[in-house]
């Protein structure tokens, strides 16, 4: 399903996250899976997380322009390994917090990009206040962009669906594996970009677990489970809005 697009038009996914690294952990699979399909995947990046993501920089002794550079190079690297196209927004993390400017950019993206998906953080994480910030700029600007009242260049947008990517503390963040992603077929890929992030570093087992650990549970949801030895990798979402379908499946 695709919203205001000519047929010819290429499906598009908007991804919106708080910090240049997130959409790497988090959605990494999905946004290589649609760029593998020719699809365009535009990333949304609020922040560079140069004061709350990036121990290691500020470790070492670099300034905060240093760092800023740092994260957007990884960043952009890392989008490139998927696939995508990276925007920057600068918005300053720890806090993120919203303005009008900010929430005019995000909606003239909405309207720009044309999104047939939305992926973003789930509302709660107790150990991060940027990513229920993104989340609820996210949302707001989705909804914004479909007002045709409101002042913002471009079409205004249908109602593409939203997925939340898993947070990092799933179990302290309310966050269910509603759906489960097959990401093997691009997991190579999405491992080369996470070490892209070598800000970051110590997160990449953690993250090649998890993507195991769902891997298991896609396994067991798929059909039945005979033991046999397999290797498959996931990533986890959940739906904040309903489902349109025309026959259960």
């Amino acid at each position: 399903m695709t919203y205001a697009h000519a047929p010819t038009t290429p499906r598009s996914t908007l991804v919106v996250t708080a910090h240049a690294g997130d959409f790497v952990w988090r959605a990494g699979g999905a946004i290589a899976l649609a760029a593998a399909r020719g699809e365009k995947v535009t990333i949304a990046c609020l922040t560079f997380g140069e004061r709350g993501e990036s121990a290691r920089a500020w470790r070492e002794g670099k300034d905060l322009a240093q760092i800023k550079a740092l994260r957007r190079d990884e960043a952009e690297r890392a989008a490139a390994t998927l696939g995508a196209e990276v925007r920057f927004l600068d918005a300053g993390d720890h806090p993120l917090l919203p303005t009008p400017e900010l929430t005019d950019r995000l909606v003239a993206l909405y309207r720009e990009t044309q999104p047939d998906v939305v992926l973003t953080h789930p509302a709660d994480d107790p150990y991060n206040g940027d990513h229920p910030a993104a989340h609820r700029m996210a949302l707001e600007a989705r909804i914004l962009a479909q007002a045709i009242g409101y002042p913002a260049d471009g079409e205004v947008i249908g109602a593409p669906p939203v997925f939340y990517f898993e947070p990092h503390q799933p179990e302290m963040s309310g966050f269910r594996p509603e759906v489960l992603l097959d990401i093997t077929e691009v997991w190579e890929t999405k491992r080369k970009a996470m070490e892209c992030l070598a800000a970051q570093r110590h997160l990449w087992d953690y993250y090649t677990d998890l993507a195991v650990r769902r891997g298991v549970q896609l396994r067991r949801n798929a059909g039945p489970n005979l033991g046999l030895v397999h290797r498959t990798l996931a990533e986890a979402y959940m739906r904040p809005y309903p489902q349109i379908a025309k026959e259960l499946a």
